[in-house]
């Protein structure tokens, strides 16, 4: 009997490991010419969670609880980069590709001029950033990112059965859609002719890295837009895994 429970133990204990046993892989190398860097530091966001590359510029994290998270890497002479957001879990595990800048006000000599207008960042207030957590976690959207943008200001909600996305009280067909920078028609399967509207949408929150959504300001390369426009990046997808890649 004592025998018994003790198996029951290890298999208990065997199960409980493997639920916290996800690991992320990946690789730190400089943009311009891929060449690898080793020792660059590699944190969990929010953590003191760290590994170091090695001379091939790889690293590995085990142990990790399943969930999202956010990789911050720091290399000198070089700018930080922040991943988007990396699913976590016992199924598969991801492969990380993140692209380091060189940090010119570091290696190049400084130059002080006096420029008498002030620049700002484009679309400051009206361009909102939308992770794949925000996706996943938005209560009632149902995985789907035409509902997801109906609690924001200045969009109105629509019925169950519609995915309309009406910003600003302008029509549903003033909106504009891009999928890596090329215009897509519509954003819902079954949409209603002249509208957006359908009753579920067409893209799968597993390929979304993230989304620009505006509600004015537009960029110049995004024309046509009299409402709003909803800008998609894909993740990029190999055998090996799922690999993110930040330029």
């Amino acid at each position: 009997m004592k025998t018994y429970i003790n198996i029951l133990a290890l298999i208990f204990i065997s199960g409980f490991l493997s639920a916290q046993s996800g690991q992320v892989k990946g690789k730190v190398f400089e943009a311009g010419n891929n060449d690898p860097l080793p020792f660059a530091n590699v944190v969990i966001e929010g953590t003191q969670t760290g590994a170091v590359t090695d001379l091939d510029g790889n690293f590995i994290f085990t142990g990790l609880k399943p969930g999202y998270i956010k990789l911050v890497v720091t290399y000198l002479g070089y700018k930080n980069q922040t991943s988007a957001d990396i699913l976590v879990s016992n199924n598969s595990v991801p492969f990380i590709e993140i692209a380091l800048e060189p940090n010119e006000k570091l290696l190049n000599e400084v130059l002080i001029t006096v420029d008498p207008f002030s620049k700002k960042v484009e679309s400051p207030i009206s361009m909102q950033s939308i992770g794949a957590k925000e996706i996943e976690s938005n209560p009632g959207s149902n995985r789907d990112i035409s509902r997801v943008i109906q609690s924001f200001p200045g969009v109105g909600s629509t019925p169950n059965f519609r995915n309309d996305v009406i910003i600003r009280g302008g029509g549903p067909s003033e909106n504009r859609f891009y999928l890596d920078d090329v215009e897509i028609p519509v954003l819902n399967h079954f949409s209603t002719q002249g509208a957006s509207g359908g009753p579920v949408g067409i893209i799968n929150a597993d390929f979304i890295k993230s989304v620009d959504f505006y509600s004015g300001s537009f960029p110049a390369n995004k024309y046509n837009a009299l409402s709003g426009i909803l800008d998609f990046k894909q993740k990029t997808e190999v055998k090996t895994g799922q690999i993110y890649s930040l330029h």
